[in-house]
């Protein structure tokens, strides 16, 4: 990457940081260390900022509120944007790029966790266990009728092969599974999954995991003519983006035994933020058969959302942001 300078003559100027998101304390420790100067700001509303952010060089967001066009006009000064997650999708990238501000996102920080995480939401529902933990605790003890499925032997289709997708593959190295990729970059496949095209991936797969960003293409992806397409019936695990399911051909798919059980860490209901699904007096007819369906286990969009990747989303911020900006001479 292109290093950005911010010299001129012999004046110093300090680049200023607004952080609009808590993080993990190390973020703001080291980006203090390396000389530049840090604004908290976690409660001010999107409007209150928007009079401030002409100030300040960089800001620092994970989903607080949408970055859109409005908000970038007023940014008259800012180089850079640091999303402390994976995704871009609450930013207006196309209008960022054209005010020549970096986009710098994190994804290399949490692709572990996403790997782990879904990899225990398919085995939970291979082996019912979100179902038998409910019975169990009250005192019902049934066995044959929560009979398990095992994974080995089972041939796992991946869409979207970039840090979430390769490393849940590497998760896979242990089971004796085959493992497909489709993605629309050519060669990206690996030790770990062979690239196919997405014909070959819907005839053979019995998993399906979703690993793609929102975008135009992959957005309600997930219809009824694409379940449709596959030649077996197949378990569904989403832990991408909501949107790109549509609920209601899930629901259809579920009732019909054409998806086996689903695994969903994200929504189509969520909002913009993603800190929040939905208002409660709004609960669509297709959630509503969600919660209530033993094939099918949620999780409120934490796939990522560690400990650890807490601290090592914040080291790749950290680390991208002292590789590209500095304070310097201006």
């Amino acid at each position: 990457k292109v290093k950005i300078s911010l010299a001129k003559k012999n004046n110093i100027r300090i680049v200023k940081i607004l952080h609009l998101d808590t993080n993990h304390p190390t973020l703001l420790e080291q980006l203090n260390a390396a000389g530049f100067e840090n604004h908290e700001d976690y409660t001010s509303s999107k409007i209150e900022i928007e009079k401030i952010i002409h100030n300040y060089d960089g800001i620092i967001i994970r989903s607080r509120f949408s970055i859109d066009k409005h908000f970038l006009q007023q940014a008259n000064k800012l180089k850079f944007i640091g999303r402390v997650g994976a995704g871009l999708e609450n930013i207006d990238c196309r209008i960022a790029k054209s005010k020549n501000i970096e986009l710098i996102a994190a994804p290399e920080g949490n692709r572990n966790a996403v790997g782990e995480h879904t990899l225990g939401m398919l085995l939970s529902l291979f082996n019912k266990l979100n179902k038998t933990d409910k019975e169990v605790k009250k005192g019902v003890w049934l066995r044959e009728e929560n009979r398990g499925v095992e994974l080995d032997g089972k041939t796992i289709g991946i869409i979207g092969y970039g840090n979430m997708g390769k490393s849940f593959a590497k998760k896979l190295r242990g089971f004796d599974v085959e493992v497909l990729c489709y993605d629309i970059k050519p060669s990206v496949g690996d030790e770990n999954c062979k690239q196919v095209s997405l014909k070959e991936l819907q005839e053979k797969a019995e998993v399906l995991s979703l690993h793609t960003p929102q975008t135009a293409l992959t957005e309600k992806m997930i219809n009824t003519s694409f379940i449709k397409s596959f030649s077996k019936n197949f378990w569904l695990i989403n832990t991408a983006r909501g949107k790109s399911v549509v609920t209601k051909d899930l629901v259809l798919a579920l009732k019909s035994g054409k998806i086996l059980g689903a695994g969903l860490d994200v929504l189509e209901y969520e909002k913009s933020s993603f800190e929040n699904l939905f208002s409660r007096n709004l609960i669509p007819d297709a959630f509503q058969y969600l919660i209530t369906a033993e094939n099918v286990l949620l999780s409120p969009h934490v796939g990522g959302w560690t400990q650890e990747s807490k601290e090592k989303l914040a080291k790749t911020i950290i680390s991208k942001i002292k590789e590209n900006f500095s304070s310097s001479r201006i």
